[in-house]
């Protein structure tokens, strides 16, 4: 038997009226008589007829509708930002479109076209590793839709961002490295389009420098985000003549896959060699030994982007959405310290002196 969707047009039919009237009914529009109004909620009931939101919004020129793209569903980062945004965004009577790129610059065209055709109120976006060419984005501004980027944001467009300065953050990490000892310090660093790949590489480097350790350029790698180039080139830091003793990484997928190549060679966490993350994922808690961390507030993260393109939205609606030098807000981060770099007692000690 065919799937059919039930329409208006099902209800008036069987009912012998009109479809604008069964529409006036359904919204409650107090010119349908009672007994019509009660009678067409009762047949759309016994039908299980669901309402057409998207059409009904193309109608009033909006949908309460939001996109969200995300690169990757591989870590918990990006799915802990979509729970903020749909705290915020579902409390203000919005649905939410949630698109998954798997990093692929294609698909991420292909979903911002989707998206468009959906004609959703607005969009928050963390672009692909992939992305260097925006006209995707750039053309959703030109049609006047808001967009609100996060974690991986554009340097050349004048959109409102929401960030954590991973240049402190990765400082931090890294000095709290030299601070318990570690002096050849690796970076496992991520692809180069990246702005906060970029902003981690230059913490690293900045706290060596304020250290007195020279950079070695053996000691640092771009990849592409991959669980097989992490296995080779952290395989190749191990085999160097005077191997590092600690490790930087751009992210806690990329730590946590080092850890393991570590142990494969018969290694010990923290003993022979020193890991930190970036991001504070779920597993960090969970792996052996715990990896020491920085910590992003996610959550509020996609609430406060969420926040941001309701304002966006609003100022639209108020015909008040011009041109001007779009906002940025820097949310703090925190060192997460586990026994991935001090060992479980004394990490403890160091956590109570905080």
């Amino acid at each position: 038997m065919k799937a059919k969707y039930i329409t208006i047009i099902d209800i008036a039919r069987q009912l012998n009226i009109s479809k604008s009237t069964v529409s006036r009914a359904l919204t409650g529009h107090p010119n349908v008589k009672e007994h019509t109004r009660k009678a067409v909620m009762e047949l759309a009931s016994s039908m299980e007829y669901q309402r057409n939101s998207l059409a009904l919004g193309f109608s009033k020129h909006n949908t309460n509708t939001i996109g969200i793209m995300v690169p990757e569903f591989m870590s918990t980062y990006f799915p802990s930002v979509i729970v903020g945004v749909q705290d915020v965004m579902q409390a203000a009577g919005y649905n939410v479109v949630i698109c998954q790129q798997n990093e692929s610059y294609e698909s991420e065209v292909s979903n911002m076209k989707l998206l468009l055709s959906y004609r959703v109120d607005g969009i928050i976006v963390s672009h692909t590793k992939e992305t260097r060419n925006f006209d995707h984005f750039t053309l959703a501004q030109r049609r006047g839709v808001p967009l609100v980027f996060f974690n991986r944001v554009p340097e050349d467009m004048n959109v409102p961002n929401v960030i954590v300065n991973d240049y402190e953050a990765a400082f931090q990490a890294v000095e709290h490295l030299i601070r318990i000892g570690r002096r050849r310090i690796a970076h496992l660093a991520g692809p180069e389009s990246l702005v906060n790949t970029r902003l981690r590489r230059q913490g690293y480097l900045d706290a060596l420098k304020k250290h007195g350790i020279a950079h070695n350029p053996d000691l640092m790698l771009s990849y592409d985000l991959t669980t097989e180039k992490v296995k080779i080139y952290m395989k190749h830091f191990l085999e160097l003549d005077t191997p590092p003793d600690a490790l930087f990484a751009i992210n806690d997928p990329t730590a946590i896959a080092a850890m393991e190549v570590v142990k494969a060679k018969g290694l010990r966490i923290p003993e022979d060699i020193a890991i930190v993350g970036f991001s504070n994922d779920f597993s960090a808690g969970l792996v052996h030994p715990g990896l020491t961390t920085v910590a992003q507030p996610t959550s509020e993260i996609g609430r406060t982007a969420a926040e941001m393109l309701l304002q966006e939205m609003r100022a639209k609606v108020k015909n008040d959405y011009t041109i001007k030098k779009a906002p940025t807000v820097q949310l703090s981060t925190r060192l997460i310290i586990r026994e991935s770099t001090v060992p479980e007692e004394k990490s403890k000690k160091m956590v109570k002196s905080k």
